[in-house]
């Protein structure tokens, strides 16, 4: 089991929750925009958000971002130590800061000073293209074993100043890269580690890379936060992470399964699967939904569920686990719904 830092409100790693980040792509300097899509993450599921610090403007909005924001906030800062300092001072909940890049020892003491100060954790995170010189010479070239190295020797210069709130995360754009760097790390250290695969892309693919990487690690126990990035609006980045830890249990929601439909298919179960996802995204209840398109194989997949339907023409059949079914005349998906909103808690 790894150590376990705090940031904000949110535990990270110690057998906590695996929670969900993103990174907001609005000008820090713009208050409204940036606090408006920080609520818009929140809301999306997010539970840490991050926001670029790279000049002094930033720095001094992150006490309004971090007083607006109803979720625990990290300052992303390169090479500039002071703007570290600050951005904790200025009451941010965790920084993301690689050591080694911001001018010596000195400066390094005199954060890690100010850290253990304010009890603020670090990320550190070494992407693929970030590795340092010597460590692409000792290895050939981009390893998982010199991403591990590269993350560890930042760790060290903290640890020598008495600081080890720490979690690393080594993100490649390659998948496999980046699971066998996360696993070489996870045999290495206990530090937390924040998962997710960098630069994985569009929406659709960047989508496959990570549930595959992420989801990979994470059956395998490895990773205690996580971030799905993907080109363009960060909130389908929250989405998919959201899905992610649902596929796998580990955090609880509505799972909604439904058939691939075929030429026996009599309702829209495209549609109706879709508009059943979108009512209960936001329902935390562990629940087993089935859209079943017809009334040959739909009983079988639909008895499983905790509720299902199958459906048949001018209505169908409605399942509820451990009772017999229930033939249904009339809207079907609208009883269906109903009665799915009732099992959550949300229903008349």
């Amino acid at each position: 089991m790894t150590k376990q830092v705090k940031a904000g409100s949110v535990l990270i790693g110690g057998g906590a929750p695996v929670s969900v980040q993103s990174m907001t792509n609005t000008d820090t300097r713009d208050f409204a925009a940036t606090s408006a899509q920080i609520e818009r993450l929140a809301k999306a599921g997010c539970d840490i958000v991050r926001v670029s610090v790279y000049d002094d403007a930033c720095a001094d909005n992150v006490r309004a971002l971090v007083d607006a924001s109803s979720v625990p906030l990290v300052a992303d800062i390169h090479f500039d130590h002071k703007l570290a300092i600050r951005s904790v001072e200025n009451g941010i909940s965790k920084l993301r800061i690689n050591p080694g890049n911001i001018g010596g020892e000195a400066n390094v003491r005199a954060l890690s000073d100010c850290l253990k100060a304010h009890r603020i954790p670090v990320r550190i995170g070494v992407n693929s293209g970030s590795i340092e010189k010597d460590i692409l010479a000792k290895y050939g070239g981009v390893t998982a074993e010199g991403m591990v190295e590269s993350a560890l020797n930042h760790a060290k210069m903290l640890e020598k100043c008495g600081f080890d709130d720490i979690v690393l995360s080594m993100k490649a754009s390659d998948v496999k890269r980046t699971i066998e760097a996360y696993r070489l790390a996870s045999r290495v250290c206990d530090y937390p580690l924040h998962v997710g695969v960098t630069e994985a892309g569009t929406p659709g693919m960047g989508n496959v890379k990570s549930a595959i990487g992420i989801g990979a690690l994470l059956y395998d126990g490895i990773g205690d936060t996580i971030r799905v990035s993907l080109t363009g609006d960060p909130e389908p980045e929250a989405a998919a992470g959201i899905e992610i830890l649902r596929a796998l249990e580990l955090r609880g929601g509505v799972n909604v399964i439904s058939c691939p439909t075929c030429g026996r298919t009599c309702i829209d179960v495209s549609g109706i699967a879709q508009r059943v996802q979108q009512a209960t995204k936001h329902i935390r209840t562990n629940l087993t939904v089935a859209v079943m398109g017809c009334v040959v194989n739909g009983p079988g997949e639909a008895r499983e569920a905790d509720i299902g339907m199958a459906g048949g023409k001018n209505g169908g059949m409605l399942f509820r686990k451990g009772q017999a079914p229930e033939t249904v005349r009339g809207n079907l998906e609208e009883i269906f719904l109903a009665e799915v909103l009732k099992l959550c808690g949300e229903g008349k």
